[in-house]
């Protein structure tokens, strides 16, 4: 029988650079992106059974409930995320850094795991080459927010609690499914830098700029992306208001 697709918030996170990792690295790694992630949706008060999650391997795939207000996702657990990346960073040579796909739409649910072009989108997004530039650019932050349009849209562009839709930086990105409009945003930077240069398969083109309690469950599926490694070898480089609760 065929499953009805049900409307939810996908968050897609890569840990940027993960391709460098040797064997007997990679389990810390992957140990501290399930810290920082778990943490911070914790911390924003989004549980299970709201909170859907599968093991991709260098990244984690989430998709959160109809009735999870999603300026909170933008807002408040995007910055707790970025508070949780400084923190578990301070010291380390090696330090955690994420790149964060994140859209809205369809999903469907089976045996296996989550699916759905709006899945393939914000996988999709978080690994864009433009993601991956800004992220080296910003040589010092943790973390690169790429935002769909339809996000932008229809939450972010409004603002509130923690989000603020002038530190976001329009470009459109080419992908499997064609020329598609993101939001890129540092948080911790008033806008992102640009990307050094637009490379091919996700290169970017400027555009104007805007004014304006359970288990979690674990899959390992790894759907249809693909996993595209970057990143610099000195580094890891590893590569979400109060009125909505």
């Amino acid at each position: 029988m065929e499953q009805e697709a049900a409307y939810g918030f996908i968050i897609n996170v890569d840990a940027q650079g993960s391709g460098l990792l040797s064997d007997t690295e990679k389990p810390e790694m992957r140990s501290r992106l399930y810290e920082v992630t778990g943490a911070a949706f914790e911390q924003a008060d989004i549980r299970a059974p709201r909170l859907y999650q599968e093991d991709r391997g260098d990244g984690i795939l989430t998709v959160l409930a109809p009735d999870v207000p999603p300026r909170r996702v933008v807002g408040e657990w995007l910055e707790y995320l970025h508070q949780n990346l400084r923190e578990i960073n301070r010291g380390r040579q090696t330090p955690l850094r994420l790149r964060a796909g994140l859209h809205i739409g369809p999903v469907t649910a089976d045996a296996h795991g989550r699916s759905g072009r709006a899945v393939d989108l914000a996988c999709r997004l978080g690994d864009c080459d433009t993601a991956k530039a800004i992220l080296a650019a910003a040589s010092a932050a943790p973390l690169v927010v790429v935002a769909s349009d339809q996000l932008f849209e229809d939450v972010i562009r409004s603002g509130g609690r923690w989000v603020d839709p002038e530190h976001y930086r329009r470009h459109d990105v080419d992908l499997k499914e064609g020329r598609r409009t993101a939001w890129f945003m540092v948080p911790g930077l008033p806008r992102p830098p640009e990307p050094a240069s637009p490379q091919a398969g996700g290169g970017a083109r400027p555009e104007p700029e805007s004014t304006g309690a359970g288990v979690v469950q674990y899959n390992h599926h790894h759907g249809s992306g693909e996993f595209i490694v970057g990143g610099h070898i000195d580094t890891i480089n590893i590569g979400r208001s109060g009125g909505d609760r």
